[in-house]
């Protein structure tokens, strides 16, 4: 808790999840979801299974992917999850999950969620912290695009799409989150390279969001607060807030919806763009 604000995310449950009916949404369909021991990339890999998709979830964190499939259990979703832990940052690693994703059926989709965090000016940055963020945010991503763009070409009809989680620090700099804006910004290319390279049927987009009640969001607030020398309640009120329009910050459950929509037939025309939902941070000013 920080001021006024709860910063807890709502229990998610089936009605906050988008379902869709669309050909490629069964379970002879398979999606990688990379991030999938929590946040927006477990809300992603429950919301793709309710969608009756087989989902391979990606993540460093056995137990948490464990927690996912427990979840998905709970909510009785239609489809399958498959936890396999990788490490994002091992080449092999990213190269087994992929194959063992081919494994299972149809490897049509791939949502690069997976993210970390770390505040510091740019003068003081320590390039281990900024070497592992970007290997996680922007390399991983890249080859795990390399892997699977080859078995959705595969499939009969080679429809499917690479999605990228990107954010409003993927339009605009703020200051003490230098790596982590150069990762956002540089996956906007990584992003149009796979709609370049896709020939229409394969897409590539990425989804853009404000701040999340995610547990990387919940842990910037003491840092940023410490960095800046202001109070918790500042850092939610006038930093994560301040030029936002809409005045709270989204569930997972909502990102993930958009990843749902971005895969889905209704998105046809969604290649080498973002999905930008805001709250009015990047295109309205004060």
């Amino acid at each position: 808790m920080a001021g006024d604000f709860d910063l807890s995310a709502p229990e998610l449950t089936r009605d906050d999840l988008l379902v869709l009916e669309d050909p490629y949404f069964g379970p002879e369909t398979v999606a990688i979801v990379t991030g999938a021991a929590s946040g927006i990339g477990r809300a992603t890999a429950l919301g793709l299974a309710a969608n009756d998709l087989t989902v391979v979830g990606a993540d460093i964190d056995a137990e948490g992917l464990d927690e996912t499939e427990d979840i998905a259990a709970d909510l009785d979703v239609s489809g399958t999850i498959h936890g396999i832990e990788t490490d994002l940052t091992d080449d092999g690693d990213v190269a087994a999950v992929v194959a063992a994703a081919a494994d299972e059926g149809d490897l049509r989709f791939v949502a690069n969620i997976a993210g970390m965090q770390h505040i510091a000016g740019i003068h003081e940055f320590p390039m281990e912290k900024y070497d592992l963020l970007t290997d996680i945010m922007l390399r991983s991503p890249f080859k795990m695009a390399q892997a699977a763009m080859p078995h959705i070409r595969e499939t009969d009809d080679g429809v499917g799409a690479i999605a990228n989680m990107s954010s409003v620090h993927g339009h605009y700099a703020t200051k003490d989150k230098p790596a982590y804006i150069t990762a956002k910004h540089g996956i906007t290319g990584l992003t149009r390279a796979i709609a370049a390279e896709g020939d229409g049927s394969l897409r590539g987009y990425s989804v853009s969001v404000g701040y999340v009640l995610t547990p990387l969001m919940v842990d910037q607030i003491a840092d940023t607060a410490a960095e800046r020398g202001i109070s918790e309640q500042e850092v939610v009120e006038d930093v994560m807030l301040g030029q936002a329009r809409t005045k709270e910050m989204m569930t997972p459950a909502e990102v993930a919806n958009l990843f749902t929509f971005g895969f889905s037939s209704h998105a046809s025309h969604l290649n080498g763009a973002d999905l930008l939902f805001d709250g009015g941070y990047t295109h309205t000013y004060e």
